[in-house]
Protein backbone atom coordinates (compact mmCIF):
# COMPACT_ATOMS: atom_id res chain seq x y z
CA UNK A 1 0.00 0.00 0.00
CA UNK A 2 2.73 2.23 0.39
CA UNK A 3 3.11 3.00 -3.13
CA UNK A 4 -0.54 2.83 -3.66
CA UNK A 5 -1.25 6.89 -3.39
CA UNK A 6 -4.58 7.75 -5.15
CA UNK A 7 -3.50 9.08 -8.29
CA UNK A 8 -1.51 5.83 -8.78
CA UNK A 9 -4.99 3.98 -7.75
CA UNK A 10 -7.10 6.15 -10.04
CA UNK A 11 -4.24 5.17 -12.93
CA UNK A 12 -4.81 1.43 -12.44
CA UNK A 13 -8.51 1.92 -12.48
CA UNK A 14 -8.21 3.63 -15.38
CA UNK A 15 -6.66 0.29 -17.34
CA UNK A 16 -9.91 -1.28 -16.91
CA UNK A 17 -12.89 1.44 -16.37
CA UNK A 18 -13.40 4.22 -18.55
CA UNK A 19 -14.91 7.46 -17.07
CA UNK A 20 -16.35 7.95 -13.83
CA UNK A 21 -13.58 10.08 -12.37
CA UNK A 22 -15.28 11.54 -9.34
CA UNK A 23 -15.93 7.98 -8.52
CA UNK A 24 -12.68 6.80 -8.99
CA UNK A 25 -11.00 9.62 -6.80
CA UNK A 26 -13.77 8.76 -4.07
CA UNK A 27 -12.33 5.05 -3.58
CA UNK A 28 -9.11 5.83 -4.28
CA UNK A 29 -9.05 8.50 -1.36
CA UNK A 30 -10.74 5.77 0.58
CA UNK A 31 -8.47 2.98 0.34
CA UNK A 32 -5.07 5.55 0.71
CA UNK A 33 -7.17 6.57 3.88
CA UNK A 34 -6.64 3.00 5.26
CA UNK A 35 -3.06 2.88 4.80
CA UNK A 36 -3.19 6.29 7.16
CA UNK A 37 -5.33 4.79 9.29
CA UNK A 38 -2.43 2.01 10.07
CA UNK A 39 0.33 4.49 10.78
CA UNK A 40 -1.33 6.18 13.67
CA UNK A 41 -0.29 5.61 16.91
CA UNK A 42 -3.01 3.15 18.48
CA UNK A 43 -5.50 5.35 20.59
CA UNK A 44 -6.06 7.32 17.67
CA UNK A 45 -6.03 4.61 15.17
CA UNK A 46 -8.89 2.74 16.94
CA UNK A 47 -11.18 5.96 16.65
CA UNK A 48 -10.59 7.16 12.92
CA UNK A 49 -13.71 5.45 11.00
CA UNK A 50 -13.54 4.70 7.44
CA UNK A 51 -15.79 6.97 5.13
CA UNK A 52 -18.45 4.83 3.61
CA UNK A 53 -19.27 5.51 -0.01
CA UNK A 54 -22.54 5.52 -1.82
CA UNK A 55 -22.46 5.36 -5.83
CA UNK A 56 -25.85 6.58 -7.45
CA UNK A 57 -25.82 5.45 -11.38
CA UNK A 58 -27.74 3.42 -13.99
CA UNK A 59 -26.74 0.23 -14.00
CA UNK A 60 -23.53 -0.99 -16.11
CA UNK A 61 -21.63 2.38 -15.65
CA UNK A 62 -19.06 0.54 -13.48
CA UNK A 63 -20.32 1.26 -9.62
CA UNK A 64 -19.37 -2.68 -8.83
CA UNK A 65 -16.32 -2.88 -11.62
CA UNK A 66 -15.07 0.10 -9.40
CA UNK A 67 -15.41 -1.34 -6.07
CA UNK A 68 -14.32 -5.31 -7.34
CA UNK A 69 -11.12 -3.62 -8.74
CA UNK A 70 -10.33 -1.77 -6.09
CA UNK A 71 -10.72 -4.63 -3.96
CA UNK A 72 -8.21 -6.44 -6.54
CA UNK A 73 -5.72 -3.95 -5.98
CA UNK A 74 -5.26 -3.54 -2.91
CA UNK A 75 -5.73 -7.27 -2.08
CA UNK A 76 -8.09 -7.53 0.06
CA UNK A 77 -10.91 -9.47 1.28
CA UNK A 78 -14.09 -8.45 -0.76
CA UNK A 79 -17.93 -9.67 -0.31
CA UNK A 80 -20.98 -8.22 -2.88
CA UNK A 81 -24.46 -8.30 -1.77
CA UNK A 82 -27.80 -7.17 -2.53
CA UNK A 83 -29.61 -5.28 -0.46
CA UNK A 84 -33.23 -6.76 -1.94
CA UNK A 85 -31.63 -10.14 -0.62
CA UNK A 86 -32.89 -9.63 2.84
CA UNK A 87 -36.00 -8.55 1.94
CA UNK A 88 -38.97 -9.80 0.73
CA UNK A 89 -43.18 -8.14 0.92
CA UNK A 90 -43.58 -8.96 4.33
CA UNK A 91 -40.63 -10.83 5.69
CA UNK A 92 -37.07 -10.45 5.64
CA UNK A 93 -34.56 -12.77 3.97
CA UNK A 94 -31.66 -13.40 4.64
CA UNK A 95 -29.95 -12.89 8.10
CA UNK A 96 -27.81 -9.55 7.57
CA UNK A 97 -24.71 -10.72 9.53
CA UNK A 98 -24.09 -13.30 6.61
CA UNK A 99 -22.38 -10.53 4.82
CA UNK A 100 -19.61 -10.34 7.57
CA UNK A 101 -19.51 -13.86 7.77
CA UNK A 102 -18.87 -14.46 3.96
CA UNK A 103 -16.30 -11.56 4.41
CA UNK A 104 -14.11 -13.18 7.58
CA UNK A 105 -14.37 -16.84 4.83
CA UNK A 106 -13.19 -14.86 2.20
CA UNK A 107 -10.83 -13.76 4.08
CA UNK A 108 -9.58 -17.00 5.99
CA UNK A 109 -9.18 -18.61 2.32
CA UNK A 110 -6.97 -15.57 1.51
CA UNK A 111 -4.83 -16.02 5.04
CA UNK A 112 -4.31 -19.70 4.79
CA UNK A 113 -3.22 -19.38 0.41
CA UNK A 114 -0.29 -17.36 1.69
CA UNK A 115 0.24 -19.54 4.61
CA UNK A 116 0.81 -22.19 2.69
CA UNK A 117 2.86 -20.47 0.15
CA UNK A 118 5.10 -20.12 2.62
CA UNK A 119 5.11 -23.60 3.92
CA UNK A 120 5.24 -25.36 0.83
CA UNK A 121 9.09 -25.83 0.27
CA UNK A 122 9.27 -27.64 3.63
CA UNK A 123 5.53 -29.60 2.70
CA UNK A 124 7.01 -30.67 -1.11
CA UNK A 125 10.26 -31.98 1.08
CA UNK A 126 8.17 -34.02 3.20
CA UNK A 127 5.30 -35.10 0.38
CA UNK A 128 8.86 -36.45 -1.68
CA UNK A 129 9.79 -38.69 1.29
CA UNK A 130 6.46 -39.94 1.95
CA UNK A 131 6.35 -40.99 -1.90
CA UNK A 132 9.77 -42.32 -1.91
CA UNK A 133 8.46 -44.49 1.43
CA UNK A 134 5.56 -45.84 -1.04
CA UNK A 135 7.85 -46.61 -3.66
CA UNK A 136 10.68 -48.16 -2.36
CA UNK A 137 10.17 -50.71 0.71
CA UNK A 138 13.44 -52.50 1.02
CA UNK A 139 13.90 -55.59 3.35
CA UNK A 140 14.67 -54.79 6.76
CA UNK A 141 19.05 -55.74 6.61
CA UNK A 142 20.63 -58.07 9.12
CA UNK A 143 22.22 -56.55 11.93
CA UNK A 144 25.89 -55.37 11.58
CA UNK A 145 25.06 -55.59 7.48
CA UNK A 146 26.23 -52.00 6.65
CA UNK A 147 26.79 -52.68 2.98
CA UNK A 148 23.64 -53.26 2.51
CA UNK A 149 22.34 -50.62 4.48
CA UNK A 150 24.93 -48.22 2.61
CA UNK A 151 23.40 -50.26 -0.92
CA UNK A 152 19.42 -48.95 0.10
CA UNK A 153 20.56 -45.52 1.09
CA UNK A 154 22.39 -45.06 -2.15
CA UNK A 155 19.00 -46.63 -4.11
CA UNK A 156 16.92 -44.38 -2.30
CA UNK A 157 18.94 -40.99 -3.36
CA UNK A 158 19.13 -42.44 -6.46
CA UNK A 159 15.40 -42.70 -6.60
CA UNK A 160 14.35 -39.67 -5.40
CA UNK A 161 16.67 -37.88 -8.07
CA UNK A 162 14.69 -39.50 -10.95
CA UNK A 163 11.36 -38.27 -8.58
CA UNK A 164 12.60 -34.60 -8.33
CA UNK A 165 13.36 -34.43 -12.22
CA UNK A 166 9.84 -36.32 -12.57
CA UNK A 167 11.01 -39.30 -14.38
CA UNK A 168 8.71 -41.49 -12.30
CA UNK A 169 5.27 -39.46 -12.72
CA UNK A 170 3.37 -41.78 -14.22
CA UNK A 171 4.70 -44.86 -12.32
CA UNK A 172 1.38 -45.96 -9.90
CA UNK A 173 1.41 -45.73 -6.42
CA UNK A 174 -0.31 -46.39 -3.59
CA UNK A 175 -0.85 -43.95 -0.44
CA UNK A 176 -3.24 -43.37 2.01
CA UNK A 177 -5.67 -40.30 1.96
CA UNK A 178 -7.55 -38.51 4.67
CA UNK A 179 -10.26 -36.77 4.48
CA UNK A 180 -13.26 -34.90 6.54
CA UNK A 181 -16.79 -35.41 5.26
CA UNK A 182 -18.36 -32.47 3.77
CA UNK A 183 -21.00 -30.40 6.11
CA UNK A 184 -23.24 -28.34 4.15
CA UNK A 185 -23.64 -24.97 4.73
CA UNK A 186 -26.97 -24.86 4.62
CA UNK A 187 -26.97 -27.13 7.90
CA UNK A 188 -25.44 -24.12 10.25
CA UNK A 189 -27.65 -21.52 9.39
CA UNK A 190 -29.94 -21.56 12.48
CA UNK A 191 -26.55 -21.90 14.70
CA UNK A 192 -24.92 -19.27 13.29
CA UNK A 193 -27.97 -17.22 14.27
CA UNK A 194 -27.95 -18.36 17.66
CA UNK A 195 -24.19 -17.04 17.42
CA UNK A 196 -23.22 -20.67 17.47
CA UNK A 197 -20.79 -22.34 14.57
CA UNK A 198 -22.59 -25.54 13.76
CA UNK A 199 -20.71 -25.77 11.04
CA UNK A 200 -17.02 -25.89 12.77
CA UNK A 201 -18.75 -27.71 15.81
CA UNK A 202 -19.64 -30.77 13.00
CA UNK A 203 -16.53 -31.03 11.24
CA UNK A 204 -14.61 -31.20 14.45
CA UNK A 205 -16.61 -34.17 15.47
CA UNK A 206 -16.84 -35.95 12.66
CA UNK A 207 -13.55 -37.92 12.32
CA UNK A 208 -11.23 -37.51 9.10
CA UNK A 209 -12.19 -40.84 6.92
CA UNK A 210 -8.42 -42.42 5.71
CA UNK A 211 -8.15 -44.91 2.69
CA UNK A 212 -5.57 -45.99 0.28
CA UNK A 213 -6.05 -45.46 -2.90
CA UNK A 214 -3.58 -45.95 -6.23
CA UNK A 215 -2.73 -43.11 -8.15
CA UNK A 216 0.23 -41.97 -10.33
CA UNK A 217 2.74 -39.97 -8.62
CA UNK A 218 2.19 -36.99 -9.82
CA UNK A 219 -1.66 -37.10 -8.33
CA UNK A 220 -0.13 -38.09 -5.19
CA UNK A 221 2.46 -35.43 -5.03
CA UNK A 222 -0.59 -32.77 -5.27
CA UNK A 223 -2.40 -34.82 -2.52
CA UNK A 224 0.49 -35.39 -0.23
CA UNK A 225 2.09 -31.70 -0.49
CA UNK A 226 -1.96 -30.22 0.52
CA UNK A 227 -1.40 -32.42 3.13
CA UNK A 228 1.40 -31.63 4.66
CA UNK A 229 0.80 -27.94 4.08
CA UNK A 230 -2.37 -28.57 6.44
CA UNK A 231 -0.02 -30.11 9.35
CA UNK A 232 2.42 -27.54 8.70
CA UNK A 233 -0.15 -24.59 9.32
CA UNK A 234 -1.44 -22.92 12.08
CA UNK A 235 -5.38 -23.03 12.23
CA UNK A 236 -5.53 -20.91 14.71
CA UNK A 237 -3.18 -18.93 13.66
CA UNK A 238 -4.85 -18.46 10.15
CA UNK A 239 -7.89 -17.93 12.54
CA UNK A 240 -6.70 -14.65 13.93
CA UNK A 241 -4.71 -13.35 11.27
CA UNK A 242 -8.30 -14.17 8.90
CA UNK A 243 -10.18 -11.84 11.56
CA UNK A 244 -7.93 -9.07 11.87
CA UNK A 245 -7.42 -8.83 7.94
CA UNK A 246 -11.58 -8.93 7.69
CA UNK A 247 -11.64 -6.12 10.01
CA UNK A 248 -9.15 -3.71 8.94
CA UNK A 249 -8.95 -4.54 5.35
CA UNK A 250 -12.31 -5.67 4.26
CA UNK A 251 -14.86 -4.13 1.91
CA UNK A 252 -18.42 -4.97 1.95
CA UNK A 253 -20.10 -3.77 -1.31
CA UNK A 254 -23.93 -3.59 -0.97
CA UNK A 255 -25.73 -3.30 -4.45
CA UNK A 256 -29.35 -1.91 -4.61
CA UNK A 257 -29.56 0.08 -1.93
CA UNK A 258 -32.36 1.84 -3.51
CA UNK A 259 -34.24 -1.20 -3.26
CA UNK A 260 -34.93 -0.64 0.42
CA UNK A 261 -35.25 3.06 0.68
CA UNK A 262 -38.69 3.88 1.19
CA UNK A 263 -40.53 6.18 -1.12
CA UNK A 264 -41.51 9.24 0.42
CA UNK A 265 -44.88 9.64 2.15
CA UNK A 266 -45.63 5.57 2.09
CA UNK A 267 -45.34 3.28 5.13
CA UNK A 268 -47.22 0.42 4.42
CA UNK A 269 -46.97 -2.18 2.30
CA UNK A 270 -43.33 -3.25 1.09
CA UNK A 271 -42.02 -0.14 2.27
CA UNK A 272 -42.24 -0.93 6.05
CA UNK A 273 -40.43 -4.69 5.32
CA UNK A 274 -37.63 -1.92 3.52
CA UNK A 275 -37.34 0.20 6.43
CA UNK A 276 -36.88 -3.15 8.68
CA UNK A 277 -33.96 -3.94 6.78
CA UNK A 278 -32.22 -0.60 6.90
CA UNK A 279 -32.78 -1.14 10.47
CA UNK A 280 -30.95 -4.41 10.62
CA UNK A 281 -28.23 -3.32 8.21
CA UNK A 282 -27.94 -0.08 10.43
CA UNK A 283 -25.67 -2.30 13.38
CA UNK A 284 -23.66 -3.67 11.05
CA UNK A 285 -22.11 -0.20 9.06
CA UNK A 286 -22.27 1.65 12.56
CA UNK A 287 -20.19 -1.18 14.01
CA UNK A 288 -20.93 -3.86 15.91
CA UNK A 289 -19.37 -7.74 17.21
CA UNK A 290 -20.28 -10.76 14.66
CA UNK A 291 -19.91 -14.28 16.06
CA UNK A 292 -18.32 -16.38 13.51
CA UNK A 293 -16.65 -19.78 12.91
CA UNK A 294 -13.19 -18.11 13.44
CA UNK A 295 -14.19 -15.84 16.32
CA UNK A 296 -15.71 -12.48 17.15
CA UNK A 297 -15.47 -10.00 14.09
CA UNK A 298 -15.79 -6.32 14.91
CA UNK A 299 -17.39 -4.10 11.87
CA UNK A 300 -16.51 -0.66 12.84
CA UNK A 301 -13.69 -0.90 10.28
CA UNK A 302 -14.84 -2.22 7.54
CA UNK A 303 -15.35 -0.46 4.56
CA UNK A 304 -19.24 -0.26 2.94
CA UNK A 305 -19.06 0.68 -0.29
CA UNK A 306 -23.09 0.87 -1.78
CA UNK A 307 -24.61 1.58 -5.07
CA UNK A 308 -28.09 1.88 -6.02
CA UNK A 309 -29.74 3.26 -9.64
CA UNK A 310 -31.65 5.83 -7.17
CA UNK A 311 -34.35 6.30 -10.00
CA UNK A 312 -37.03 6.00 -8.01
CA UNK A 313 -36.25 6.39 -4.51
CA UNK A 314 -33.44 9.39 -3.61
CA UNK A 315 -30.59 8.90 -0.92
CA UNK A 316 -32.59 10.97 1.02
CA UNK A 317 -35.19 8.82 1.45
CA UNK A 318 -33.30 6.06 3.70
CA UNK A 319 -33.34 6.27 7.18
CA UNK A 320 -31.47 9.53 8.50
CA UNK A 321 -29.01 6.91 10.55
CA UNK A 322 -28.00 5.00 7.49
CA UNK A 323 -27.40 7.74 5.65
CA UNK A 324 -25.12 9.56 8.19
CA UNK A 325 -23.56 6.10 7.97
CA UNK A 326 -22.28 6.67 3.98
CA UNK A 327 -21.23 10.83 4.12
CA UNK A 328 -19.79 10.24 0.88
CA UNK A 329 -21.66 10.32 -1.83
CA UNK A 330 -20.72 10.48 -5.80
CA UNK A 331 -22.76 10.29 -8.86
CA UNK A 332 -21.68 8.21 -12.30
CA UNK A 333 -22.73 9.35 -15.18
CA UNK A 334 -24.57 7.68 -18.22
CA UNK A 335 -22.44 6.54 -21.01
CA UNK A 336 -22.05 7.89 -24.01
CA UNK A 337 -21.36 7.08 -28.02
CA UNK A 338 -17.31 8.14 -27.22
CA UNK A 339 -17.63 6.02 -24.03
CA UNK A 340 -18.53 3.16 -25.54
CA UNK A 341 -15.60 3.73 -28.36
CA UNK A 342 -13.16 4.12 -24.99
CA UNK A 343 -14.76 0.85 -23.65
CA UNK A 344 -14.43 -1.26 -26.57
CA UNK A 345 -10.90 -0.05 -27.23
CA UNK A 346 -9.03 1.19 -24.24
CA UNK A 347 -9.13 -1.26 -21.35
CA UNK A 348 -7.00 -4.13 -20.95
CA UNK A 349 -9.54 -6.58 -21.05
CA UNK A 350 -11.52 -4.66 -24.25
CA UNK A 351 -14.13 -6.82 -25.76
CA UNK A 352 -12.52 -6.46 -28.92
CA UNK A 353 -9.33 -7.96 -27.55
CA UNK A 354 -11.38 -10.41 -26.23
CA UNK A 355 -13.07 -11.61 -29.43
CA UNK A 356 -9.70 -11.51 -30.93
CA UNK A 357 -7.53 -13.88 -28.64
CA UNK A 358 -10.91 -16.02 -28.66
CA UNK A 359 -10.58 -16.07 -32.68
CA UNK A 360 -6.92 -17.11 -32.91
CA UNK A 361 -7.32 -20.21 -30.28
CA UNK A 362 -9.06 -21.48 -34.11
CA UNK A 363 -6.23 -19.63 -36.19
CA UNK A 364 -8.68 -16.74 -37.61
CA UNK A 365 -7.30 -13.54 -37.55
CA UNK A 366 -9.84 -10.77 -36.35
CA UNK A 367 -9.16 -6.87 -37.30
CA UNK A 368 -11.72 -4.13 -36.14
CA UNK A 369 -11.59 -1.01 -38.18
CA UNK A 370 -11.86 2.42 -36.01
CA UNK A 371 -15.49 3.51 -38.48
CA UNK A 372 -16.76 -0.53 -36.89
CA UNK A 373 -15.88 0.38 -33.36
CA UNK A 374 -17.80 3.94 -34.13
CA UNK A 375 -20.64 1.92 -36.05
CA UNK A 376 -21.16 -0.61 -32.52
CA UNK A 377 -20.94 2.23 -30.05
CA UNK A 378 -23.47 4.11 -31.93
CA UNK A 379 -26.06 1.24 -32.42
CA UNK A 380 -24.83 0.73 -28.42
CA UNK A 381 -25.81 3.85 -27.54
CA UNK A 382 -29.11 4.14 -29.70
CA UNK A 383 -30.47 0.77 -28.49
CA UNK A 384 -30.01 2.25 -24.46
CA UNK A 385 -31.89 5.13 -25.18
CA UNK A 386 -34.62 3.95 -27.23
CA UNK A 387 -35.27 0.81 -24.81
CA UNK A 388 -34.06 -0.06 -21.13
CA UNK A 389 -30.46 1.02 -20.65
CA UNK A 390 -28.59 -1.08 -19.81
CA UNK A 391 -24.67 0.80 -19.87
CA UNK A 392 -21.62 -1.37 -21.13
CA UNK A 393 -23.53 -4.55 -20.48
CA UNK A 394 -25.24 -3.55 -23.92
CA UNK A 395 -22.00 -4.46 -25.84
CA UNK A 396 -21.55 -7.71 -24.95
CA UNK A 397 -24.98 -8.26 -26.65
CA UNK A 398 -24.33 -6.02 -29.26
CA UNK A 399 -20.89 -7.78 -30.03
CA UNK A 400 -22.46 -11.25 -29.85
CA UNK A 401 -25.06 -10.75 -32.09
CA UNK A 402 -22.16 -9.00 -35.01
CA UNK A 403 -19.69 -11.61 -34.35
CA UNK A 404 -22.25 -14.86 -34.15
CA UNK A 405 -21.69 -16.21 -37.59
CA UNK A 406 -18.02 -15.58 -37.20
CA UNK A 407 -17.95 -17.73 -34.19
CA UNK A 408 -19.73 -20.07 -35.21
CA UNK A 409 -17.93 -20.61 -38.76
CA UNK A 410 -14.48 -20.18 -37.07
CA UNK A 411 -13.83 -24.32 -36.82
CA UNK A 412 -14.22 -24.83 -40.75
CA UNK A 413 -12.51 -21.12 -41.73
CA UNK A 414 -8.80 -22.59 -41.40
CA UNK A 415 -6.13 -19.99 -41.39
CA UNK A 416 -8.08 -16.58 -42.22
CA UNK A 417 -8.17 -12.60 -41.36
CA UNK A 418 -11.72 -11.69 -41.20
CA UNK A 419 -12.36 -7.82 -41.34
CA UNK A 420 -14.99 -5.73 -39.69
CA UNK A 421 -15.54 -2.70 -41.09
CA UNK A 422 -19.02 -0.27 -41.36
CA UNK A 423 -20.40 -1.90 -43.92
CA UNK A 424 -20.12 -5.70 -42.11
CA UNK A 425 -21.42 -3.92 -39.21
CA UNK A 426 -24.33 -2.53 -40.54
CA UNK A 427 -24.70 -5.63 -42.75
CA UNK A 428 -25.46 -7.69 -39.79
CA UNK A 429 -27.10 -5.31 -37.17
CA UNK A 430 -28.85 -2.13 -38.87
CA UNK A 431 -32.13 -3.90 -39.64
CA UNK A 432 -32.04 -5.26 -35.93
CA UNK A 433 -32.00 -1.75 -34.75
CA UNK A 434 -34.40 -0.29 -37.09
CA UNK A 435 -37.17 -2.78 -35.95
CA UNK A 436 -37.91 -2.18 -32.45
CA UNK A 437 -39.71 -5.27 -31.52
CA UNK A 438 -36.76 -7.38 -33.14
CA UNK A 439 -34.65 -4.45 -30.34
CA UNK A 440 -36.30 -5.16 -27.46
CA UNK A 441 -36.67 -9.17 -28.05
CA UNK A 442 -32.33 -9.49 -29.31
CA UNK A 443 -30.76 -6.65 -29.10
Amino acid sequence: MTGLTPRAIVQQLDQYIIGQDAAKRAVAIALRNRWRRQQLAEDLRQEVLPKNIIMIGPTGVGKTEIARRLANLANAPFVKVEASHYTEVGYHGRDVESMVRELVELSANMVRAEAWEQVRPQAERNAQERLLDALYEPPEPEPGDADRLQLQKRARERLGELLAEGKLDERTVEIEVSEKPVVIQGMSVGGEEMGFDMQGFLEEMMPSRTERRRMTVSEARQVLVRQECEKLVDRQSVARRAVWHAENHGIIFIDELDKIAASAGETYGPDVSREGVQRDLLPIVEGCTVPTRYGMVRTDHILFMAAGAFNVAKPSDLIPEMQGRFPIRVELNDLTKQDFVRILTEPRNALTRQYRALLETEGVRLEFRDEAVERIAEFAEQINLRTQSIGARRLQTVMEKLLESISFEAPDLGQKEVVVDRAYVDEKLAELVKDEDLTRYIL
